[in-house]
């Protein structure tokens, strides 16, 4: 469903989604033709959990995410062109290209940092809704993060003082392990964590928690407003579980355009969907849902459509051409902006 917001706002969303969904596979395009980042990972097919849920934060709150970060930076309103000048270790970059697609900060945004370790961000995220609370600042903290972070032992010790302080934190998992082979609905499966239900983590604490379909804008929207707004009134913490599914190009050292560039005629267009990969378009890609969910709504035609996917490109195309163009840091840079 869409989320309850005016035709504008909806069509915002939805040119932040067509951003996001066009940045990364402009960055995996780049890159195939030589241009070399080192490691990356794309956020490709969980927009409809990361555009809504960002949309909702203000400027006093704050935001934690992990490797998989650029398109939550470019929900929050990153320009492409610095971040993708980021990636590239560019010294027009967020962070002058010290930072890198792992660890891109823009505090500008709320965004005191990302991170690569695998639940590092969560007891930093636990840590500031502590600050918010202490200076009574009125703001939250929010804390993206995948589901193999719940394995990690730092998880237990946050909720546990998320709730015995009643902190103003939300934190929203990713979980793009859903519909795994052998799993079933509802299930997460992992080696090395004896839970069944993500869910069952977080409620021993006393957080209230749910789990929402990550690739229902509206779901998500509706569930991530009501959070923040318990978060805002001192009520404490809430656990949320956004049910995505990996993309199938989410390959485990490069990223690959393995069900092509978003062609979204296949919104409108089922006869024009591959074989391969159909599942995918026709029922896990986000982006095509939500597509079709303004056609179906009449908030948007296709024509419309096209020339809001257009402009994102356009946009990504030159985010592209800055990035290449931009100089390198200078060798004595290296010291600059480093503490110990």
């Amino acid at each position: 469903m869409l989320p309850k917001l005016p035709r504008e706002k909806l069509l915002d969303l939805y040119k932040t989604m067509l951003v996001m969904r066009r940045f990364e596979e402009a960055l995996i395009r780049v890159t195939k033709s030589g241009i070399s980042v080192g490691h990356f990972h794309v956020y490709i097919g969980q927009e409809c959990t990361g555009a809504p849920a960002l949309s909702l934060l203000g400027s006093r709150d704050t935001v934690f995410t992990t490797h998989r970060n650029h398109g939550h930076l470019l929900a929050r309103g990153a320009d492409p062109g610095k971040l993708m000048a980021e990636i590239f270790g560019k010294a027009t970059g967020y962070n002058k290209g010290k930072g890198g697609t792992l660890h891109t900060t823009a505090g500008e945004l709320g965004f005191l940092t990302t991170s690569a370790i695998v639940g590092g961000v969560i007891p930093l995220a636990t840590g500031a809704a502590f600050a918010a609370k202490e200076r009574k600042t009125r703001g939250a903290s929010m804390c993206l993060f995948g589901d193999g972070a719940l394995e990690e032992g730092v998880v237990h010790e946050s909720f546990n003082l998320a709730a015995l302080w009643s902190l103003p934190v939300v934190y929203l998992c990713e979980n793009n392990s859903f519909g795994a082979p052998g799993q079933k609905a509802g299930e997460y499966s992992s080696s090395t964590i004896a839970a069944r239900s993500l869910l069952s983590l977080a409620t021993p604490y006393g957080i209230p928690a749910v789990s929402v379909d990550g690739t229902d804008a509206g779901a998500v929207h509706q569930a991530v407003q009501k959070a923040l707004a318990r978060a805002r009134k001192g009520q404490g913490p809430v656990f949320i579980e956004a049910k995505t599914f990996r993309w199938p190009g989410s390959r485990p050292v490069w990223p690959e355009l393995l069900t092509g560039e978003t062609d979204l005629k296949r919104a409108w267009d089922l006869k024009a969907i591959p074989k391969q990969y159909a599942d995918w378009h026709r029922k896990k890609d986000g982006v095509l849902r939500f597509t079709r969910e303004l056609l179906k709504s009449r908030r948007a035609t296709p024509e419309e459509i096209l020339e809001m996917d257009r402009e994102a490109q356009a946009r990504n195309e030159q985010a592209v051409r800055f990035a290449l163009d931009s100089p390198e840091p200078k060798p004595e840079a290296a010291l600059e902006d480093v503490f110990a």
